[in-house]
């Protein structure tokens, strides 16, 4: 007859509650969408897709042209995802013209003409200088050559003789 001794017991622990990754804010996410339906009403596009997408192109093309403290103050003023398009850009190394800045988003977007630009970087920018305010719009078209007031929806500063 073989005694054997008892083992003792090994518990094994429960399962450690799922983490989800962490997905981003509800009021992120909110305020991207905000954005781009205010954008789709200003340029009456037929699906937020599409307002996304001029919204996404415009923003990308202003961030090289808006530098410090106004493209902090503008990237920490927008939805996050607006921001990170400001912010991300590599700073342009001449500002571009009004009508410059429009031809560069004209040739990033298939098919559209310079006439149809200027309506994408209107509706867009008129929206962000909503969310931006008068004084950080007022900053930012001081720090931008004259033209792009009306691009924003505003009349063109005078400057003091």
């Amino acid at each position: 007859m073989t005694v054997t001794t008892p083992q003792p017991r090994t518990t094994i622990p429960a399962p450690a509650p799922s983490v989800r990754p962490r997905t981003p804010d509800a009021a992120e996410d909110a305020g991207w969408l905000e954005l781009t339906e205010a954008v789709r009403e200003a340029g009456q596009y037929p699906t937020r897709a599409e307002a996304e997408r001029i919204t996404r192109t415009v923003l990308t093309a202003l961030g090289g042209h808006v530098t410090g403290d106004e493209r902090v103050a503008m990237a920490q003023a927008l939805p996050r995802e607006a921001g990170r398009l400001i912010a991300s850009q590599i700073p342009a190394p001449h500002p571009l013209t009004a009508r410059e800045f429009v031809d560069s988003v004209a040739a990033r977007i298939e098919g559209s003409t310079p006439a149809t630009a200027r309506w994408h970087v209107s509706s867009v920018l008129s929206v962000l200088s909503t969310h931006l305010g008068e004084t950080l719009t007022t900053n930012v078209l001081t720090q931008l050559p004259p033209g792009y007031a009306l691009l924003f929806g505003r009349a063109e500063l005078a400057t003091a003789a």
